[in-house]
């Protein structure tokens, strides 16, 4: 674990330095227009409402209700990179205490960034169409010079090192649950060359669809979130259902995986077609439908086909053998695992103490306080 460690400890130290740095670009964004104020009556109405109409473009009220938290599951109970770090936690108080600390500067990171698009369009300079560049323009042009260095370097080290967080989690999910797999004998120098070759491949299959980014979105916070909505909603279903019901079984899940596959795949492809030619490639209904309903309602028929698929499959199936369910479900979690001899539980972390039981609520408690308040003064 000690690489793990490694790149957790660096992970800290730039995630503090891009946090004073986006406070301190905020406070002097804001004193340059003139204070908050300001800036708001210098914008549309619209830039400080969350909660939007059903027919907004992108982020309607219902798609951020019901069509965001679909991908919020699949990001943050699913993905490789989170569940990396949460089972590299001491025990499970500290794995508690770590999610419930980290959003906090996180969601004050997220408000700042909100903030850097408005103030640099209300800027000497002049509107910026690309909101991508608003940022790094924005540390160029307002912070002091030893401070534009620091965050810049940040900036790039955190890039670089989400970028091979992801590729080594990539990489190593099709070393063991592939290559291994199939190569059942192969010792550990193979493993580590092919998860090389692996990696090797993901960067170049990365580079080659760079041109293509902008095809789905000319914002790449847009695109990252609707290719999110592409690939999450068979994935939560599955983790979702799958924890709450033992009734569900390998068949269903299967079939839930490649059918939301398929329905992705099929909204992306069209949706890159339909803007190669200009908007108008398709004529027929369905297909219509499919390329121009938002891409977070469409996440949330994706969930419900998925769920429905996963249910219907498991029933017409045998239901799975409760000896493998345990430790999986809510409802096995403290069962006995079958792999282990008849006299020995399962495996568990070490409980959370009282005292950061208590701490685990109280920060819990101020996040879910501080964000219905945001919601509620920006609706």
């Amino acid at each position: 674990a000690g690489g793990l460690a490694a790149v957790i400890y660096t992970d800290m130290v730039q995630t503090m330095i891009l946090i004073v740095g986006a406070v301190a670009l905020t406070l002097i964004g804001l004193h340059r227009v003139g204070g908050f104020e300001a800036l708001r009556a210098a914008v549309p109405a619209s830039y400080f409402h969350m909660i939007k109409p059903t027919s907004d473009p992108n982020f309607p009220w219902t798609g951020i209700f019901l069509g965001a938290p679909i991908l919020g599951i699949w990001y943050w109970c699913t993905d490789q990179v989170i569940v990396q770090r949460v089972l590299s936690a001491r025990d499970e108080g500290h794995a508690k205490e770590a999610l419930a600390e980290y959003h906090s500067p996180h969601l004050l990171n997220n408000q700042l960034t909100a903030l850097f698009h408005d103030l640099f369009k209300f800027g000497p300079n002049g509107e910026v169409l690309n909101g991508d560049i608003a940022y790094p323009t924005m540390i160029i042009n307002l912070l002091p010079t030893g401070l534009v260095g620091l965050v810049l370097a940040a900036l790039l080290a955190a890039v670089m090192g989400a970028m091979s967080s992801v590729f080594n989690s990539a990489s190593t999910l099709v070393t063991l649950d592939f290559y291994k797999k199939l190569n059942p004998g192969a010792d550990e120098r193979k493993l580590v060359n092919f998860g090389r070759i692996a990696t090797g491949f993901m960067v170049l299959l990365g580079l080659l669809w760079v041109p293509f980014i902008h095809l789905i979105s000319s914002q790449l916070y847009i695109y990252l979130q609707s290719v999110q909505a592409y690939i999450s909603p068979p994935i939560a279903a599955c983790f979702v259902l799958g924890i709450l019901w033992t009734r569900l079984n390998a068949q269903g899940a299967i079939t839930s995986l490649l059918s939301g596959f398929v329905l992705g795949a099929v909204r992306f492809i069209f949706e890159l077609m339909d803007r190669v030619h200009g908007g108008h490639y398709f004529e027929n209904p369905v297909a219509r439908w499919i390329v121009d309903i938002n891409f977070l309602h469409y996440a949330i028929f994706m969930f419900v086909v998925c769920s429905l698929l996963l249910v219907i499959v498991s029933l017409m199936g045998p239901a799975p053998d409760r000896k493998k369910l345990a430790g999986l479900t809510f409802a096995t979690v403290d069962e006995k695992m079958e792999v282990l001899p008849s006299h020995a539980v399962a495996r568990k972390p070490a409980a959370e103490t009282p005292s950061e039981r208590r701490l685990n609520i109280a920060f819990s408690a101020l996040l879910v306080a501080t964000v219905v308040g945001l919601w509620i003064y920006f609706r």
